[in-house]
């Protein structure tokens, strides 16, 4: 999975590809999405009382797409106190601003607001299985099993993802501690991981692992040619859950159609105002985006959400 996704020059994220055209995130979705992200920040900026630096860490930044919305998005006397990082293996794109910074380590100390939006779904993992046994071992990517997992792994699984007989499960311990090294970046504000996901009693019995391109979901297969992905055990990671849907209208994003009367009185500013409420639709729907989870840690802050 590791040689798959980030193998230099092959990798399906470091190649010469574009994930963006094999699947949608809530930054490609909507302006909506970088607008919830800025009243979060423009929250955050208050809470720490306006420092002259505000960082914004994007880890996992794709070609900067989030970054560069929200440099947009925020107020005009917010962005002249920015100072934006994108945490990416790939190389930099050459439509992003000089003024973001493009790196492929997280930055440290951070003051303001870490993100992680998608990004631990691609933090390769081990899946395991019992034998007949009943030892877990790790299963191998023609089905078959290997070696019993490790002390560590045992241990994560016990406590996270009990296996039973002809079940699959996803070994999180990689991504519980990509996040934490992440967090431990930030020396005051907040870190928001935003990925789907799953909780303890609803594991499921295969797992999640798939993959994607072209915007079709296929079999997973390691070579390269397309996105590995699999939910992540959120509750493992620790910090306050909350779904996208709940998230995003607490920070002003609405599905609510415009009145009909507006579309008499303004029409143009109908079609726009219906449109709007078409993307907020999409990003909170419970069945699709709206069902991602969002994990807040602040970090020397009250909750700001």
């Amino acid at each position: 999975m590791r040689r798959a996704l980030y193998a230099p020059g092959t990798g399906f994220f470091v190649g010469h590809g574009h994930p963006a055209e094999h699947f949608r995130t809530s930054a490609h979705a909507s302006p909506l999405f970088p607008g919830a992200i800025a009243e979060l920040l423009v929250r955050v900026d208050a809470a720490l009382g306006h420092p002259a630096k505000l960082d914004v860490v994007d880890v996992g930044a794709g070609r900067g797409e989030l970054l560069v919305a929200l440099a947009y998005a925020v107020p005009a006397e917010l962005r002249d106190r920015l100072r934006l990082t994108a945490v990416e293996l790939a190389d930099r794109p050459v439509p992003v601003p000089p003024d973001i910074d493009w790196r492929n380590s997280l930055p440290e100390p951070v003051t303001g607001l870490l993100l992680a939006t998608e990004w631990l779904d691609n933090v390769p993992l081990d899946l395991a299985a019992l034998d007949g046994a009943g030892v877990a071992r790790y299963q191998l990517t023609d089905g078959s099993l290997g070696r019993p997992v490790s002390r560590a792994d045992a241990a994560w699984l016990a406590r996270w993802w009990p296996l039973e007989p002809g079940h699959v499960a996803e070994i999180g311990r990689p991504r519980d501690e990509a996040w934490r090294r992440a967090v431990g970046t930030v020396r005051h504000g907040l870190a928001l991981c935003v990925d789907y996901g799953h909780v303890a009693g609803q594991r499921p019995a295969l797992g999640t692992l798939t993959g994607y391109r072209g915007g079709r979901q296929l079999p997973p297969v390691p070579d390269g040619s397309c996105d590995l992905t699999a939910h992540v055990a959120v509750d493992a990671l620790g910090g306050t859950l909350i779904r996208q849907r709940e998230a995003l209208r607490a920070l002003g994003v609405s599905g609510r159609r415009p009145p009909l009367r507006l579309a008499t009185e303004d029409p143009a500013g109908y079609v726009r105002a219906l449109a709007a409420a078409g993307d907020a639709a999409e990003l909170t729907d419970p069945a699709g985006l709206g069902g991602h989870y969002w994990i807040l840690e602040p970090v020397g802050l009250d909750s700001v959400l």
